[in-house]
């Protein structure tokens, strides 16, 4: 079986000659402090060897649940935000039918996503779409307390429990949270819910092959067993004694800091030309976002849905301020077959085109936008899939881990906090009366009132 691959050629090109063979030792070195536990935010290692430690019995015990859910649930609700639900979503989206909440052929559940926005209008919209159907919930929060998410479950516990009583409630909420503490622990423990732990060495943002994606990815109908397997053959061909220039990890990590600090590329713009891999960007700006943005540093992640956003953001990447670079996620074959029709008339003049596989057209239009950008001065990387399938799913996701903990290494900063977060948190509390947060309630709004 194949693997993802990677080709960086258009994106050394803008560097100096050597550089990239120039980043093996700093590679090297930011891969072994990972391996020996010696950089910042060790404690947070546990999802370097995940995969290849998963057990079948493991990944049993998960599918037993997402079983019970999908016999019994017409909608499954994801409460979780940030890395507790974009690792699910983005491994969801990417594997499913496009119009699945359309076709709803009853096979799956319905799987959706709350928790993540405190938009009162969406929170109504759902609770009103599930007023007739049979709903459960996998709550997840590793303290129970997350605004966003915590909200988000009260609401749908009771909600859940009015609708099918609490007896049955009880068998269609799941909690992932800690292991011992928080109050989502507690309420699982005292109403008796199933629960997964989500390890303490493994940060949300690196958590999608824990129970906290697993599950939702397994409820959906889709093989957690290859998306496992998957991701245990990257971490091989990752591993640390892989020939430098055999681990695409690594040289993806070398590339885009040689790009960041000798070419000053400071915005990497993750581009797909496959509308299902939206959600992949989303989890992989969190990854790289997170981890790297700190100490005043780090590139900024973007993202854009080609050849959807060349309509709007084309212009600006093909002459804008030169400070960007784009890794391409190329899909080599798709799952369908649709060829272009032929048309008497012609009105349209895209008879050239007749007999031609979509697909065909697409990877065309590909070409020509990498040709052309690297022609205006975007550095490219291309990162080529064989399929959409779990499988190389599991690799994509292993290889941004893995590549993001040697990046965040060779940058100096700790690429597993995130201090930063917790600065509006503390204001939106204060704003809003928390009991403890009395002393900032009044510095901020004294403050507000002074800037009226």
């Amino acid at each position: 079986m194949k693997n993802i691959t990677l080709d960086v050629t258009k994106a050394a090109q803008f560097l100096q000659e050597g550089t990239v063979k120039g980043y093996e030792a700093k590679v090297k070195a930011a891969q072994e402090a990972l391996e020996n536990g010696t950089c910042p935010g060790n404690d947070f290692l546990g999802w370097l060897h995940l995969p290849s430690s998963i057990t079948p019995a493991f990944l049993q015990e998960i599918q037993d649940c997402a079983n019970v859910l999908r016999d019994n649930c017409e909608a499954v609700v994801v409460a979780g935000i940030g890395g507790s639900y974009l690792g699910a979503r983005a491994v969801i989206e990417s594997l499913s039918n496009s119009f699945a909440w359309l076709v709803n052929d009853k096979k799956n559940p319905t799987i959706l996503f709350a928790g993540n926005n405190i938009g009162e209008d969406y929170l109504y919209e759902l609770t009103q779409y599930l007023k007739d159907k049979k709903f459960g919930v996998i709550n997840i929060s590793k303290s129970g307390t997350t605004t966003e998410t915590a909200l988000t479950f009260r609401l749908l516990k009771k909600q859940c429990e009015e609708q099918r009583g609490k007896e049955e409630a009880k068998k269609v909420i799941v909690a992932v949270t800690d292991a011992k503490k928080g109050a989502a622990r507690a309420a699982a423990d005292k109403e008796g819910y199933k629960t997964f732990v989500i390890p303490d060495n493994v940060g949300g943002r690196f958590s999608v092959l824990t129970p906290v994606g697993l599950l939702p990815i397994a409820c959906a109908g889709f093989d957690i067993c290859q998306l496992v397997a998957g991701a245990a053959e990257m971490e091989k061909v990752c591993g640390k004694d892989a020939p430098y220039e055999e681990n695409p990890a690594a040289i993806y990590a070398a590339v885009r800091n040689g790009l960041y600090s000798q070419a000053g590329k400071k915005i990497e713009i993750m581009v797909n030309y496959q509308p299902k891999l939206h959600f992949i960007s989303e989890w992989w700006k969190q990854l790289f976002g997170e981890s790297e943005g700190k100490d005043n540093k780090g590139i900024f992640p973007a993202s854009c849905d080609f050849t959807t956003d060349l309509h709007s953001m084309g212009q600006w990447i093909q002459e804008g301020e030169r400070t960007i670079y784009e890794t391409v996620i190329s899909v080599e074959e798709p799952d369908n077959k649709l060829l272009f029709p032929a048309d008497e008339e012609n009105l349209d003049g895209l008879n050239f085109l007749a007999g031609k596989r979509v697909d065909e057209v697409n990877k065309m239009a590909e070409l020509g936008t990498r040709l052309a950008h690297v022609d205006g001065g975007v550095p490219n990387i291309r990162i080529s899939v064989p399929k959409l399938n779990e499988y190389y799913i599991g690799q994509l996701i292993y290889f941004f881990e893995i590549a993001c903990g040697i990046s965040g290494n060779i940058l100096e900063v700790n690429p597993f906090n995130q201090p930063g977060v917790e600065a509006y948190k503390k204001n939106m509390f204060a704003l809003l009366d928390k009991p403890g947060y009395e002393a900032d309630s009044k510095a901020i709004k004294e403050r507000l009132a002074n800037e009226q």
